[in-house]
């Protein structure tokens, strides 16, 4: 069994394997074209394999990986996006663990199995970043958490479209009547579609979760709001006897009660304390304060 790790898409040695296995022009074509969908095509003897590998960038932004796998009979060729050091980690963990393998199917179970194992810390990882905004939803509500869940929104999105795809890719390798892929990897196999499938449910509780989180910004904004307008209310109808009382003896009339006379503005002040006073203690009488 030979195992041809490809760094480079671009790479002359691409084509010569291509030569030699007799590889179809269309799959190198993807491998040299970034951006694949994850899929499972079944070539002159041999299997083509597109998987998905996610990174995550300094921005915290998801990003998809292509890794292609070519399975033969006596051979498995792997082709790595260029420049990205997970994927070179990944190859090189199934290296050592499968370094006296003799069977090429086995390598490739590996391979798939590593890429599949590597969505769950991702997963995690946003699962506790969720649980984070849950919080900061109910204490402190800013534009900023906004923008973080809608954020969050999106690579959740972007997850579940690449598991959904990886999902299909791993029901058809259960099915699929490869006689270089031995009976007895039908166990593995049924693995690695049941880890994927409970990836899959937990980005969709992950994106209810996060719905929730976003009624609950939204309840927490509008509670506030009505806090400040309720505190608003009480001090204009607190203020509203003094500005009543204010306002008549403001008028050039004559005939208000102690206008003329020298205790004019005690009177005044003192009605305005008075009926204050009484405000507030029908405020406090109806629950109001």
């Amino acid at each position: 069994m030979e195992w041809h790790s490809i760094l480079d898409p671009a790479s002359e040695e691409l084509g010569r394997l291509a030569e030699r296995y007799k590889l179809h022009p269309l799959h190198i074509e993807d491998c040299r074209h970034r951006g694949q969908r994850a899929k499972l095509e079944e070539g002159p003897g041999y299997l083509f394999t597109v998987l998905k590998a996610v990174r995550i960038d300094d921005n915290e932004d998801y990003d998809g990986v292509d890794l292609d796998i070519f399975l033969g009979a006596d051979f498995v060729i792997t082709v790595l996006e260029t420049d990205c050091a997970e994927l070179r980690d990944l190859i090189l963990r199934v290296h050592k663990s499968t370094a006296q393998e003799q069977r090429a199917d086995r390598v490739y179970y590996r391979i798939v199995d590593e890429v599949v194992d590597s969505y769950l810390p991702i997963l995690d990882r946003l699962n506790d970043k969720i649980d984070e905004l849950e919080d900061e939803a109910l204490e402190k509500p800013s534009p900023e958490l906004l923008s973080s869940i809608f954020a969050n929104k999106r690579s959740l999105i972007f997850l579940r479209g690449v598991l959904v795809n990886t999902r299909d890719l791993a029901a058809q390798l259960q099915r699929i009547d490869f006689q270089w892929v031995g009976r007895d990897l039908a166990p593995y196999l049924r693995d690695v579609y049941d880890h994927v499938a409970r990836n899959l449910d937990m980005v969709e509780i992950m994106r209810d979760l996060l719905a929730g989180t976003l009624d609950v910004y939204l309840s927490s904004v509008a509670n506030r709001t009505n806090q400040v307008m309720k505190v608003l209310t009480v001090l204009s109808t607190v203020a509203l006897p003094a500005l009543v009382v204010s306002g008549v003896y403001g008028m050039n009339v004559k005939g208000l009660p102690a206008a003329e006379s020298p205790h004019g503005l005690a009177v005044a002040l003192g009605s305005m304390a008075i009926m204050t006073v009484i405000l507030l203690w029908i405020l406090k009488r109806f629950g109001w304060l």
